[in-house]
């Protein structure tokens, strides 16, 4: 299936030299899931909210400053006849919700993820939300400020934090939605008088509960991902909170849209499926590498198979000799469950070797439990004998 008749020509543009703070206004006035940037005609790159949420520039900066296409990797494209899986692939590598339809050489229109989980509602029947959900999600409080939870967002590459009251329990959801709504909302009040400095200060301290969603949209494990999927489209939700079936108060993990287009890209291959975010910072090691080292991982425990890894990296702005300092973050979906290592070093090559070492060791230290619980079942059947 490809996604010549579910691109669309509908999409919101602006100028290369269009102020971020014009460009905030559009995302709070037409909601967009991501605008085009167009240079003298010619496509330039896509802006969706979660790289303004990262962005430290101030309004008045230009909207190219942003995409950088001469700097970085060029913004993901696709071809008018490109495959609905490949698609859904270069969404999640690309870190967009919107991606350029090309035809002839030309700009034809976008693909949007809700128009891929739309086309493939009918075939979400095969999985429950438990087979590709995140798990391990990152928390705030309700007193924390918003500015931690803009801290958190851009340094996980996420759009959602589940918030929870003293008792730890699940109480709203903050998004960067919420966040640049809010910060739309009160812009009037942060202007050339006064002290600007001390107003962007007192807003980020405002508390996340004065911010969040609630109540909260939860999905469980047992959830089919179509209902859950269809759920999130009827109500323009980004992703649901996955909680016990006897206990919605409790976080057991997030499903989103983007686990469900990762899923998309799942293969039956004879190599493992390896997905990669913001591959654009790849320079001495390659896919190919990725893959046959943390084959080489899975490996030693004979028992796991392994559906799925995800590999992602990201740039901070320390340097060593002009080479970035890169975390990268390394989730192994298995039958065994999930596998996490993580770790940073200058440049990606680094960073992927140390996340790999932690993740093997999770690997080994996963086989001696399993190990230790094969002994202890030996040992009860043993002197049940006797």
């Amino acid at each position: 299936m490809d996604i010549a008749d579910i691109a669309t020509r509908e999409y919101v543009e602006v100028d290369a030299d269009t102020r971020l703070g014009k460009v905030r206004s559009l995302f709070e006035e037409k909601n967009p899931k991501g605008i085009i940037v167009m240079q003298n005609g010619e496509y330039e790159g896509v802006v969706g909210e979660r790289q303004l949420l990262k962005s430290h520039v101030e309004d008045d900066t230009k909207v190219a400053a942003l995409v950088k296409p001469s700097q970085n990797a060029p913004a993901p494209t696709v071809e008018r006849t490109e495959d609905i899986r490949e698609t859904a692939r270069v969404l999640v590598e690309g870190g967009t919700k919107v991606a350029p339809v090309f035809e002839g050489g030309e700009l034809w229109g976008i693909i949007t993820e809700d128009a891929i989980l739309t086309a493939v509602l009918e075939n979400l029947d095969a999985l429950d939300v438990g087979q590709i959900y995140t798990e391990n999600v990152i928390t705030i409080t309700e007193e924390d400020g918003i500015g931690k939870a803009i801290n958190l967002m851009r340094e996980n590459v996420i759009s959602r934090l589940p918030v929870v009251d003293d008792s730890g329990m699940l109480s709203g959801v903050v998004t960067t939605h919420d966040i640049i709504d809010f910060a739309t909302r009160n812009e009037q009040r942060i202007t050339g008088k006064g002290d600007r400095a001390g107003d962007l200060d007192r807003m980020l301290d405002i508390p996340a509960y004065d911010v969040m969603s609630s109540p909260v949209a939860t999905t469980s494990i047992d959830e089919s991902v179509r209902d859950a999927v269809e759920r999130m489209l009827d109500n323009d939700y980004s992703g649901l909170v996955v909680t016990p079936e006897d206990d919605d108060r409790i976080v057991g993990g997030v499903l989103t849209r983007t686990d469900v287009l990762r899923a998309l890209t799942y293969t039956e291959e004879e190599h493992m499926d390896v997905q990669i975010t913001n591959i654009e910072l790849l320079e001495t090691i390659s896919r190919q590498d990725i893959r046959q080292s943390i084959e080489q991982v899975s490996d030693k425990y004979s028992k796991m198979q392994v559906r799925h890894a995800h590999v992602r990296f990201q740039e901070h702005q320390e340097k060593l000799r002009g080479t970035p300092l890169i975390l990268c973050q390394i989730r192994m979906r298995t039958n065994r469950g999930q596998m996490m290592g993580s770790g940073e070093g200058y440049g990606a090559k680094q960073g992927f070797h140390v996340a790999l070492d932690k993740l093997e060791r999770n690997v080994l230290e996963q086989k001696g439990i399993q190990s230790d619980e094969e002994y202890r079942g030996q040992l009860l059947r043993k002197l049940g004998e006797i």
